[in-house]
């Protein structure tokens, strides 16, 4: 199993709800980048997208699209491919650097708000060194927390017994205080599959063992990137 799928894609459906859509361009990869859209008055946002065959049908179930977003500086991915195609901008939070010169599409900044979605944004991680620009989004109408890196479900982000993971470059020290102001029904994440009920109890809990959990997190991410 490749850590990341190349060529062409094929689209496997996740997280699909009232208001919205996930999906995996590469189902077979190891890291399970997991892409989402969500419908807001019959707008629809893209988060994080990698393109694959279907997806603009799949954007066509719940409206036209009003923008894409970049959730992450990693995770640049088809966002301007994607906007391109839908001849609408992509959308980068103000304070994150070098990611809007590396995109070949016209920008939007936004602020705490992103532009009229309803969604609250908030800095998950900000920092240098390592590199490490992350945004989370939170819709107080659907009870709807995205978070891009952070959390994830994928097995390499998880200790045995864990639904939940915190990411391990993060398990150290992880952003207790900014995610667990919020207490979402839903969560969409950035790697692997959402938790779709009671989210914001398994967030807490994921962020409260992160610590003690760490070498079993730890030997499950070195053996998963020696048997890719």
């Amino acid at each position: 199993m490749p850590m990341k799928g190349r060529g062409e894609g094929q689209l496997r459906e996740i997280d699909r709800w009232e208001h919205g859509v996930g999906w995996l361009a590469y189902p077979d990869e190891a890291m399970q980048r997991a892409s989402h859209a969500v419908e807001i008055d019959g707008d629809v946002w893209v988060f994080d997208p990698v393109d694959a065959p279907g997806i603009d049908d799949l954007f066509a179930e719940f409206g036209d699209v009003a923008g894409v977003v970049v959730g992450l500086d990693r995770h640049k991915r088809h966002a301007a491919a994607v906007a391109t195609r839908h001849d609408v901008p992509v959308y980068v939070a103000s304070w994150m650097t070098d990611v809007a010169d590396e995109l070949d599409a016209p920008v939007e900044r936004f602020g705490t708000t992103l532009a009229d979605s309803g969604f609250e944004t908030f800095r998950v991680v900000d920092r240098t060194v390592p590199p490490w620009q992350e945004v989370g989004f939170y819709h107080p109408d659907y009870s709807l927390l995205f978070v891009p890196e952070a959390l994830g479900t994928v097995e390499y982000f998880c200790a045995p017994g864990e639904r939940l993971g915190v990411h391990p470059m993060l398990r150290p020290f992880p952003p207790r205080r900014v995610l667990t102001r919020y207490d979402p029904e839903r969560l969409l994440v950035g790697h692997g599959a959402g938790v779709s009920e009671n989210a914001g109890r398994a967030m807490r809990t994921a962020l409260s063992d992160a610590r003690s959990n760490l070498p079993g997190a730890y030997l499950r991410a070195l053996k998963s990137m020696l048997s890719n």
